[in-house]
């Protein structure tokens, strides 16, 4: 795989909520440390999801904000 992005994340399935349009994946990144990604349920078909597989979380943005209380 050759992508553009340079934060690509490896890490493992733990959770997939699927629905009509979107599915809602969460991947362990390390252990107690995960990150949720919302894809669309044709992409996660697509991709051949499930519980337990080995992936990749790519993270593409133009900025990274930060707020406070």
């Amino acid at each position: 795989m050759k992508i553009s992005a340079r934060n690509v994340i490896p890490g493992k399935v733990v959770s997939i909520v699927h629905g009509p349009v979107t599915t809602e994946v969460t991947l362990e990144i390390a252990p107690g440390v995960q990150i949720v990604s919302t894809i669309t349920s044709t992409s996660a078909k697509a991709l051949q999801l499930a519980e337990g597989r080995q992936v990749f979380g790519i993270i593409k943005a133009s900025s990274v904000m930060i707020g406070v209380d």
